[in-house]
């Protein structure tokens, strides 16, 4: 099974792992806005590492939907301070930072975080590769259709699955070749994708193992999974367990999610059918 290097620390995900969400934004889809301070993110770091999480993933950037765009300095203002209060305050944290950006990437490892997750998969910055490869940190590719602002205008595919796994695969050989020790892919669920975009994704997940990566699943609380039920992210808690189940049995490897708990529990269960 794989194993991912973290500041030299070497993570098993021979289990899986969770991925707790804490988004600095103060318009994300879910908790925008709720964790803009020291004081609320330190409470919900806390929750969060004592539930179980392995990895925080901290985002100062919203790519929900329409999201309006702030300039890098607004992002590094809004992301440095956090990595190095997170870093000072949980020695033992394994940080990974959501940002596109290869010189927000770069100042966060600076600060002590271990993991760069980029939505764009490379595309928004040609010098991410060349950035993750010389700073040898894992490098969690995600694939996107468009950009945040306009992703979800007319998501359009011949063969969703086959498209991104190339995608995938001529990236991978790309940074194989580049160096890059530690490569997670993430399809990108919701990301330049309909409805049915998402579940034909889930539904193939488990083809992605051909990849020879370790796959990474974010599906909590979003549209794919509210939408189809009339209700609202607020509500989607069940559903986004049902379909981190899916995710679990398919061979996801780590699982993104707001809430934590709720997501051991799922991978718990999970783990006795094996």
């Amino acid at each position: 099974m794989y194993t991912i290097n973290c500041k030299g620390k070497l993570i098993d995900l021979s289990k899986p792992r969770i991925m707790g969400i804490l988004n600095i934004t103060p318009d994300s889809f879910f908790d925008g806005g709720k964790y803009n301070d020291l004081t609320s993110v330190n409470k919900q770091v806390s929750k969060m590492l004592k539930e179980g999480a392995t990895f925080i993933d901290v985002g100062a950037y919203s790519s929900r939907p329409g999201a309006t765009h702030i300039s890098e300095g607004d992002e590094f203002q809004r992301i440095v301070p956090i990595v190095e209060y997170l870093t000072e305050n949980f020695p033992e944290i394994v940080l990974s930072i959501d940002t596109f950006r290869s010189n927000i990437a770069r100042k966060c490892i600076e600060a002590g975080a271990a993991i760069i997750n980029d939505i764009s998969g490379g595309n928004a910055d040609t010098k991410m590769f060349e950035t993750v490869v010389e700073l040898q940190v894992p490098y969690i590719m995600m694939h996107m259709q468009g950009t945040p602002r306009n992703m979800q205008e007319n998501p359009s595919y011949s063969n969703i699955t086959q498209e991104i796994l190339t995608d995938f695969a001529k990236k991978a050989a790309t940074l194989k070749e580049m160096g890059l020790n530690d490569l997670i892919v993430d399809v990108g669920f919701g990301f330049g994708k309909t409805i049915e975009h998402n579940y034909e994704l889930l539904k193939n997940l488990d083809l992605f193992h051909a990849l020879n990566t370790p796959i990474l699943t974010g599906i909590s609380r979003k549209s794919m999974l509210y939408k189809p039920l009339n209700t609202s992210p607020i509500n989607a808690l069940n559903a986004t367990t049902v379909a981190n189940t899916i995710a679990l049995q398919k061979g996801s490897q780590i699982l993104r999610v707001h809430d934590v708990k709720e997501a051991k529990e799922a991978i718990e269960i999970t783990e006795l059918l094996k």
